[in-house]
């Protein structure tokens, strides 16, 4: 299944609300595995970002589709990065020889 790397930064809601924030990841994990979608790591961040998550999706548009219905409570924005296994990366290498 593709992996991903979701950079997230707290909006002005969010940050109000970080008290909370255990719970909202809690909540959106449970939210985001009807359609598939698994937590492998999740991580609070000090630096350029407040949250980084590596996700496994079936596809890219159901990622962005639940990250979109995530986006519009308000709390946040994602920045998502496609990311490859080892073995994945041999196939990458493959095709471009």
């Amino acid at each position: 299944m593709p992996s991903y790397v979701v950079l997230m930064n707290w909006t002005d809601q969010g940050v109000k609300g970080f008290r909370d924030s255990v719970e909202r990841a809690e909540a959106a994990e449970i939210a985001l595995s009807p359609a598939g979608i698994s937590f492998t790591d999740l991580r609070w961040t000090v630096g350029a970002y407040d949250v980084i998550a590596t996700l496994e999706a079936p596809d890219e548009e159901t990622l962005a589709a639940a990250l979109l219905a995530l986006a519009a409570q308000g709390n946040l924005r994602t920045t998502t990065l496609r990311a490859f296994s080892a073995e994945e990366m041999r196939g990458v290498i493959a095709k471009a020889t």
